[in-house]
Parts: C-alpha cells; structure tokens; sequence
C-alpha cells in the first residue's frame, strides 16, 4: 500500500519581487510540461472515494473486484518558461488522504485564489490564470461510494453501485450505471446515462441537467418509475416503445410521470433548458 501523499509548498523567497512581477509578461508561446503519477492503494468494497478534480481535465472511473484502488493522473502545465513551470508545479497538483475504508484525492492549485494568498502571497500575478489540468483515471471496487467534483471536461464512469455524487460544471459525462444512490448536477454540457440491465439495483437516480442534452438509454424490458421534465426551453422526446403513463398522467414534451415495465426504484431526469430524449439502448 501506497503511504499517504503529504505536499510541502516551497519557501516564499524563491518569488520574484513585486517589481520582478510586474517586469514579466505572458505573451508569446506557453511552454508545456506534463507529468504522470501512478499509485495503488487498498480498499475494501463498501468504502468511499472522495475527488476533488481540477478546473480541467478528464475523468475516468471504472468499476472492478479488486480490492484496491489504481490512480493514474497526467498533470499538464502551461508557462512562458521552464523557471515559471518550476513555480507553478508545486503547487498544481493534487494529494491524496488514506483514512479508514476512505481515500480523498484532493486537487489544489493556482486556480484557488484564497489558498494562494494563504500560503503565497508573494506569487507572481501573472502566474495564477495560465491554463492547466490534471486527467484521471481510477479503477476502484465496485461497491464504492463516490463523491465527484470537477470543472470542465470529458466524465466517464461504469460499472460502480454506490451511492454517486457528481457535480461537474461542464461536461459531456457518459455515465453506464446499473444502481446504486445517484444523484448527478451538471451545469452545462450532455449526459448520456446507459442502463445496462433489466432494472435498477437500488434506491434510485437524480440526475440534473441545468443546459444541455440528457440521452437516456433503456434496455428491452427494463422496469422502473421515470420521471423527467424540462423546466424552461427545450422538450422530451420518448422512443422507446415500453414506457406508459402513470397514475393517471400524460406523456407529454415537458413532463412525464411513467413506468416501464413492471416499475421498481425511480429514476428522475431534469433539464433547465435543452432536451432529455429517453430510448432504447443497442446494448
């Protein structure tokens, strides 16, 4: 097992002087450094995984029977030199706490501006907003409970039954979940939610789009209670041939209350502006 990651930031006197700081320009050419990191870390099934993602970057998370946790990052920096990638690098990046059945993975960086002005208020200015992310991709038990925030960028998660928390400013985010407690909110972007089964092993989803495109994808045969509606602009759009109306409500292009099936755990869809079209998965 990997020991827990503690970072040090380096002494302020490396920073330049406010006038040094004033002197520098970003113009011209950024530089790029990219550095990998790649560590393992025990978990039994029932624990729980905490992200703190970057302001960018991708995420992929899958699901498997191992007891363990695999964390693979590519940190990608962006400077108008290799000293200024030098400064920044210490402090773009991310630890991670081993707890008790529950690892944090915790991203920090030039982009927390309250956190800088804590630990270096010396830092060059035109250092703070130059462009970085971190990608990830962990493979983790399947009965894992994951609490997700990311910025912007591609999220991808499968085959994990937990209790799911993701919030994600934009994203297109493929999710391809079989149960668990779900609740997923994304400001802008698309979600394409895959149910690859015949029902829905757990209490049930929420998934909250505020502008976008929500694609549901349904296998032949699948039970559940659906609700879905589309608050301002925009419409639902149904094909798949299963679902009916419920309790004596209509299926209509802004809300519906349904059941497929035989009905079971309830899956809620809501969009503020765009589309939620719900379909039958080629699965």
């Amino acid at each position: 097992m990997v020991k827990t990651v503690v970072f040090v930031f380096i002494s302020l006197s490396i920073f330049p002087s406010a006038s040094a700081q004033k002197a520098k320009q970003t113009t011209g050419p950024l530089v790029t450094r990219t550095t990998t990191r790649h560590e393992v870390y025990r978990l039994q099934p029932g624990g729980t995984v905490t992200l703190s993602a970057a302001p960018a970057g991708s995420i992929i998370i899958e699901g498997w029977q191992r007891n363990e946790v695999e964390l693979s990052a590519s940190i990608e920096l962006q400077a108008p030199s290799a000293a200024d990638l030098d400064l920044i690098a210490p402090f773009n990046n991310f630890a991670v706490d081993v707890d008790v059945n529950h690892i944090r993975i915790l991203t920090t960086g030039t982009h927390d501006r309250l956190l800088m002005k804590r630990v270096a208020k010396n830092f060059p200015k035109n250092l703070l907003g130059l462009p970085w992310k971190v990608d990830y991709r962990i493979k983790l038990p399947a009965l894992t409970d994951l609490d997700i925030d990311a910025g912007n960028g591609p999220i991808t998660i499968s085959g994990v039954e937990g209790v799911l928390r993701l919030n994600a400013l934009s994203s297109n985010a493929d999710l391809s979940l079989t149960g668990g407690l779900v609740s997923v909110t994304v400001q802008s972007g698309t979600v394409n939610l895959i149910i690859p089964g015949r029902g829905w092993h757990g209490l049930g989803s929420e998934v909250r789009l505020a502008s976008g495109n929500l694609n549901v994808g349904l296998m032949p045969g699948f039970s559940a209670d659906i609700n879905a509606d589309v608050l301002r602009v925009g419409e639902i759009k149904v094909a798949y041939p299963e679902l009916q109306s419920r309790e004596g409500s209509s299926i209509n292009s802004k809300s519906i209350r349904a059941r497929a099936g035989n009905g079971g755990a309830t899956l809620n869809f809501t969009v503020g502006d765009g589309t939620i079209e719900i379909r039958q998965s080629k699965q």
